[in-house]
């Protein structure tokens, strides 16, 4: 890791710019010589900070995974490092719209998955319930793994569930992407996400309305997502709880203060009406069921409209 450099927004709001790895770097057509691109990582963000011109023996540096938007300057580089101050620009995490199929017609899952990938989501959410922890019974492993085929789209595997590590290979050889796991029933949460890692899978922890952000403050490094319920687990079709648009806010502050890469994920009684505060509060990944179902113009108009909704909402 390379020394921390301070910078100054332009509304004198003093932040922390990371140095990022090195990796990748560009060609110039002759082939003599590169162009390396120097990355900082603000907070959740990547930021283009400096360019020089080198040779083939220089050290490669990491490529911008985010694209950029509105101002903000660099203070403080390093002068041994980098050839001069710059203006960078960054924007918020893209915005993904994410299906529960609970509201879908279970006699046909699998059309019903290739009608959502058609309509441009970005992964879909199986919600996984075992009348125990929640009261209601829903999908197993082996009702995934016979969609899975059908289409191409990213599966997460919402485990509501009263003993996840019992179950999590056989949501992973299902062909779920992402693992999903309620704080509340994982006494060893940083074991159990190291297990789904360790399994080839991107772990996420989910919190009830009623659990603290502290149950995941210490496992952060750890985790590809947290998920802030907007309602009780365990039933579709409830009614959006604003209340936890402070929660989300709080998380996504704890998040960039400690310059983790981590999506934030709500989930229940996402609508065009509530997507908006979820976004504004810094999720940036949306689940929504029965409001995405119910749009009279069809899935991809849903899709569509959540997203723009969302992507304005954010601040900046």
């Amino acid at each position: 890791m390379l020394p921390v450099a301070t910078s100054a927004t332009s509304s004198d709001v003093t932040t922390r710019w990371f140095y990022s790895s090195f990796a990748g770097r560009n060609n110039f057509q002759d082939g003599a010589s590169r162009v390396t691109t120097l990355f900082f990582r603000h907070l959740d963000k990547q930021i283009v900070v400096d360019s020089r011109t080198c040779d083939e023996h220089d050290a490669p540096i990491v490529e911008s995974t985010y694209p950029l938007a509105s101002d903000s300057k660099i203070v403080n580089v390093d002068p041994f490092r980098h050839s001069s101050q710059t203006t960078v620009t960054y924007m918020n995490r893209p915005i993904e719209i994410v299906p529960s199929v609970l509201p879908a017609d279970f006699s046909r899952l699998g059309e019903e998955c290739v009608a959502l990938e058609a309509a441009g989501v970005d992964r879909i959410q199986w919600d996984v319930m075992d009348g125990n922890f929640v009261p209601n019974l829903t999908f197993g492993p082996d009702v995934i793994a016979s969609c899975r085929e059908h289409v191409d789209v990213m599966f997460e595997a919402h485990l509501m569930v009263a003993n996840p590590d019992e179950l999590l290979h056989t949501y992973v050889e299902a062909g779920c992407q992402m693992v999903i796991v309620h704080v509340e029933t994982t006494p060893h949460l940083h074991r159990t996400l190291g297990r789904i890692r360790d399994l080839g899978c991107r772990p996420s922890a989910a919190l009830n309305p009623s659990t603290p952000l502290d149950s995941v403050s210490h496992v952060l490094d750890m985790l590809d997502m947290v998920l802030v319920m907007t309602v009780n687990p365990g039933f579709g079709g409830q009614a959006y709880i604003n209340k936890m648009e402070s929660k989300v806010s709080a998380l996504r502050s704890l998040i960039s203060e400690r310059g983790f890469d981590v999506d934030i994920e709500v989930d229940g009684g996402i609508s065009s009406s509530t997507i908006s505060g979820a976004a504004a509060a810094g999720a940036n990944v949306l689940v929504s069921g029965s409001a995405l179902y119910n749009y009279d113009e069809g899935l991809d108009h849903g899709v569509r409209e959540l997203r723009r909704i969302a992507t304005e909402a954010q601040p900046g």
